[in-house]
């Protein structure tokens, strides 16, 4: 007969996410609901490895699903990559009686929890939490659906001011290794050009869909760029060269940063979120480990951690088609 759980510890770990909270929120209420102990972890890996936990209630996360960030904070651990810095943290786990964990992060959050559930046979759930959406084995990762309503919106902004000038812009968006962002966003708000990591258009088609733009009659312009793009200039090199090549366009750049990663998470994010804390805890009391939840076509469901960070995520082949169609 399997040995019932009766306490685990939750964390965020890697880039903050909206929608992180809602999560850390569900796994302490869904704990509650089956009567099990909730311990938080402070700053992901590297608390984890110095003891830094806090016990959670139900009442710990009163008012926070609407918040952005993470109430537990995040941080990077190059000691929890060495073996002794994952013993250290299992003699904290081990002191605090605690016996299994949920980690709220990206691809490099599960790469340790799958080590550490090697070396130590304990149990882990993973649930993704990253705007990126670059996850293998599940169509929506935590924060993505707020990141891209707030790119759109800021790109709905710069539209007003480069249609008031004449003016072209180019607007960089998060993405260094995945397009998700660029294209979807690209696509919402109308750019004429998206640059992303996956396909590498060249620099000459992006030069001939400006001039037609400008034969028919558009006197402004956006340029969607994801900041992984293949085209081997970053933004301003970008728009460097379109100014050197086209010098009827009065070029500007907008990068939109780290506003992406923050502000009060989507509906979307805030249900997804509700729904994967309660499956990674009901998952871990009925003896499962080293899966990560996600979303297929509306259900819940789970993945191997070590699947869903080999597997990766490709990039919608239809919009892309539909996008090439929309810069007519």
């Amino acid at each position: 007969m399997m040995k019932k759980i009766k306490k685990i510890a939750v964390m965020t770990s890697g880039g903050d996410a909206p929608g992180m909270n809602a999560a850390i929120r569900s796994v302490v209420r869904a704990c509650a609901y089956y009567r099990v102990s909730c311990v938080g972890i402070y700053r992901g890996y590297e608390g984890l490895i110095e003891g830094d936990f806090i016990e959670l209630t139900a009442r710990s996360v009163n008012n926070i699903i609407n918040k952005g960030g993470t109430i537990l904070k995040s941080a990077r651990s190059k000691e929890f990559r060495t073996k002794e810095g994952r013993a250290k943290a299992y003699e904290h786990l081990k002191e605090n009686n605690i016996e299994a964990m949920v980690v709220i992060g990206g691809d490099g959050s599960f790469t340790g929890a799958v080590i550490f559930n090697e070396e130590y046979k304990f149990p882990v759930i993973g649930i993704p939490g990253t705007i990126d959406n670059d996850i293998f084995g599940t169509t929506h990762t935590l924060g993505y659906d707020t990141a891209l309503n707030t790119a759109v919106e800021a790109i709905d902004k710069i539209r007003d001011t480069a249609s008031s000038h004449n003016r072209l812009f180019f607007v960089e968006v998060m993405g260094r290794d995945a397009g998700f962002i660029a294209l979807n966003a690209g696509v919402g708000a109308g750019a004429e050009e998206i640059l992303i990591p996956e396909e590498d258009l060249g620099l000459e088609r992006m030069l001939e869909s400006l001039k037609k733009s400008r034969r028919t009659g558009k006197s402004s312009s956006i340029v969607v760029v994801a900041e992984g793009d293949k085209s081997g200039k970053n933004v301003y090199e970008l728009a460097q060269y379109v100014e050197e090549n086209l010098p009827e366009y009065d070029v500007r750049v907008s990068v939109l940063g780290h506003m992406q990663r923050g502000g009060s998470p989507s509906c979307f994010d805030r249900v997804l979120a509700s729904r994967l804390g309660v499956k990674s805890v009901e998952l871990l009391l009925d003896g499962q480990t080293n899966l990560m939840v996600g979303l297929k076509n509306n259900e819940v469901i789970s993945t191997s951690i070590a699947e869903a960070i080999k597997g990766g995520h490709s990039i919608n082949q239809e919009l892309l088609r539909v996008s090439d169609i929309m810069t007519t």
